[in-house]
């Protein structure tokens, strides 16, 4: 399939920002997507992985037959199930690594660390079965459920749209009660990222990659209209945060927003971020397509773009790396004065971040001739 540059750069982008995220004290954790607005990188990293899966589905079906998409897509879940063990067990020995080095860290639970070794089996064993996922690691659980419904839901999405995304609304409705029925390791009901909640969004994903070449041209009809309600929904939603970030002085503007949308809850995603990464969506695709293909044509856009077509890979050395930052941040003296030196280091990280996922994408060229060095067929 042909790679979209605008698209490949989003999903890099989606992964830096969920590294620096994760970094508890790091300094461009400030300037991250959810700064400016009430859903996060995980909400463009699922919207953008559905639209993918709309595209790949629909041309994979009409070069092969529906038969070849759903052993694809089997396939993907199995890669996803596999990927979220084998972050676990490497989240787990980095962790312990570290706390060996006595470089403290906070961005991952401490017992990983001790469990892979104490109770290596169990440890592997619970997070398989997903009923323990490791945080950082909780949005690839989230992945696994919903790619593993893909051999069956879409198919009923492209027969009959309306249904299926009235069948997605109506789980939507009922996802808290649903996801306590899951058995979990976590205290609390069910996994942390809802699937009942977040398959809104993964499968509104594949609906505008599968139908977007009929969509689109209706929608372009209305450009104006729909341009002018999402910048408004997105300045109310910069509006929302804002308050957040003042605090206590912003308080009565806070209460009088939450009235207006009620709770705002990512893990089980509330309304009012669906529709704020919808509008951000519209925003992106249509008035400011021509600056996002541009932008994606600069050498910037570019190292982007390396990152998100990284996959998995970029995902599970995402994850690494918001471990290893924070724990370069707490070796950091606290202090304004630092400020440039945990800068520093957010940099590095963003730069070995690229140079892992740029060597991955080379791996054609260099790892037949490492395993022919290796003696290895």
């Amino acid at each position: 399939m042909r790679r979209i540059p605008a698209l490949d750069m989003l999903r890099g982008y989606a992964l830096v920002c969920i590294m620096l995220d994760h970094m508890p004290i790091g300094v461009l954790r400030n300037v991250t997507l959810t700064n400016f607005a009430v859903f996060d990188a995980a909400e463009l990293f699922v919207l953008l992985s559905g639209f993918l899966v709309g595209l790949v589905w629909v041309k994979i079906e009409a070069r092969e037959g529906r038969w070849a998409a759903q052993i694809r897509f089997l396939r993907r879940a199995a890669q996803v199930w596999l990927a979220l063990i084998a972050g676990a067990i490497l989240l787990a020995l980095f962790s312990a690594l570290l706390f060996k080095l006595q470089m403290n860290h906070t961005a991952v639970w401490f017992q990983y660390a001790r469990w892979i070794f104490e109770h290596p089996i169990g440890y592997v064993a619970t997070v398989a079965l997903m009923w323990m996922q490791p945080n950082l690691l909780d949005v690839l659980a989230l992945y696994v459920l919903l790619i593993a419904t893909v051999p069956v839901t879409v198919p009923f999405l492209l027969r009959w749209p309306f249904p299926a995304m009235a069948v997605s609304v109506a789980v939507w409705l009922f996802a808290e009660p649903l996801n306590a029925l899951i058995p979990n390791q976590r205290p609390g009901p069910g996994l942390l990222f809802n699937p009942f909640g977040w398959q809104m969004l993964f499968f509104s994903g594949i609906a505008m990659g599968a139908f977007r070449d009929r969509i689109m041209p209706v929608l372009r009809r209305h450009s104006a209209i729909l341009t002018t309600i999402s910048v408004a929904i997105l300045l109310f939603s910069l509006t929302i945060v804002i308050s957040w970030k003042i605090g206590a002085p912003a308080k009565p503007i806070t209460e009088t927003l939450r009235q207006v949308t009620g709770k705002i809850d990512k893990w089980s995603l509330d309304f009012m971020r669906f529709i704020a990464i919808l509008a951000a969506s519209w925003v992106v695709a249509v008035p400011l397509a021509r600056p996002f293909a541009w932008l994606a044509a600069t050498r910037f856009g570019e190292v982007l773009a390396e990152i998100g077509r990284g996959g998995l890979y970029s995902f599970v050395v995402c994850v690494m790396l918001s471990i290893w930052g924070d724990a370069l941040d707490m070796t950091v003296p606290p202090g304004p004065a630092n400020i440039w030196l945990r800068l520093a280091i957010d940099l590095w990280l963003i730069t070995a971040f690229w140079a892992l996922a740029a060597v991955w994408m080379r791996r054609g060229k260099w790892l037949p001739r490492l395993r022919s060095q290796l003696g290895l067929r």
